[in-house]
């Protein structure tokens, strides 16, 4: 297929209509994507795109299922708490290229495939493990509150646009140190410290909440 802009162009269907999608969102943010504009960047007419996702939203459910694609699956052979672990590390990551995904994750009324074999695994393993029903779901629910608000606030943070030390010293300049001695001393004897990477507090988090699931599992 010719692009009318000069070159080829990759025949169209679902998964490169819906990958372009995701490509365009990560660089322009999801509420920047429009059918019009998805086609311009696929050099077709938006109509066309028209024969391979249903509307808007059937598009933002294919694109919320290819970022559950790209996270691992968690697996019960390296037990279950370094699965869920590894399986909390990996959305992270995946949500630090596709920010535009948090806060839509859980949101779709008609998951696809990848999405639904992803929930079936973490709590196949949970279950494998000996949490109950209710358990299982009560550890989902709380892994992925802490991952996706993590994920969002990481997001947010300021320090992603001009640097945590750099921060962390203009809040130093107006802080009143009798006023918020706690403050203070955060922000010299920690934030401001070569080795501080806030990122480093994701892992910290999961593991509480590991400590505590396991000895919820244990007592039940």
């Amino acid at each position: 297929m010719t692009d009318p802009r000069g070159g080829t162009r990759a025949r169209l269907n679902r998964t490169t209509v819906v990958q372009a999608a995701m490509t365009f969102a990560d660089a322009n943010g999801i509420e920047s994507l429009s059918m019009r504009k998805l086609g311009g960047e696929l050099g077709v007419e938006a109509m066309s795109l028209y024969k391979h996702v249903a509307n808007k939203s059937d598009l933002t459910d294919g694109m919320i299922d290819g970022v559950f694609a790209e996270i691992a699956l968690p697996s019960g052979k390296t037990g279950w708490r370094t699965a869920m672990r590894r399986r909390a590390i990996s959305v992270r990551e995946v949500l630090a290229r596709h920010t535009w995904a948090i806060g839509l994750m859980e949101s779709r009324t008609t998951p696809g495939p990848a999405t639904l074999r992803h929930h079936d695994a973490v709590l196949g393993v949970l279950r494998g493990a000996g949490f109950s029903i209710g358990g299982a779901a009560h550890a989902s629910s709380i892994m992925d509150s802490y991952i996706y608000g993590f994920a969002l606030q990481e997001t947010n943070l300021p320090s992603k646009t001009i640097g945590t030390a750099r921060l962390a010293e203009l809040v130093l300049a107006k802080l009143a140190y009798q006023q918020y001695p706690h403050l203070a001393e955060l922000t010299i004897e920690h934030l401001l410290q070569p080795e501080y990477d806030y990122g480093n507090e994701f892992e910290f988090g999961i593991d509480l909440i590991l400590d505590a699931l396991e000895r919820a599992r244990r007592s039940a």
